[in-house]
């Protein structure tokens, strides 16, 4: 069983930006492959970001260039740095870990207005 705690959601302004942490618990972290994930009011759980546990990342459209997920392997966190941020990015935020299963955290609200 992987244990997920998200972290970092808040309220901030368009344009803004915000870093997101996900702690997992057990370890062998780094053979996880991590994810961040979110949700819309009204509307289906989306990627956001993704990282291997080779480090390979991948992205959705709308956050390319905005959005950076990393890793800190001797910390078990996964982060997402968000620069940029749009009314449109106002979600909760998941963050999720593979291996043999899927495992989700408890998600963590960014609300982005003025």
């Amino acid at each position: 069983q992987v244990q997920l705690v998200e972290s970092g959601g808040d309220l901030v302004q368009p344009g803004g930006s915000l870093r997101l942490s996900c702690v997992a618990s057990g370890s062998i972290f780094s053979r996880y492959a991590m994810g961040w994930y979110r949700q819309a009011p009204g509307k289906e759980r989306e990627l956001v970001a993704t990282i291997t546990s080779g480090g390979s990342t991948n992205y959705a459209d709308s956050v390319k260039g905005r959005f950076t997920i990393s890793r800190d392997n001797a910390k078990n966190t996964v982060y997402l740095q968000m620069n940029s941020l749009k009314p449109e990015d106002t979600a909760v935020y998941y963050c999720r870990a593979t291996w043999n299963f899927v495992y989700w955290g408890q998600g963590t609200q960014v609300t982005v207005s003025s």
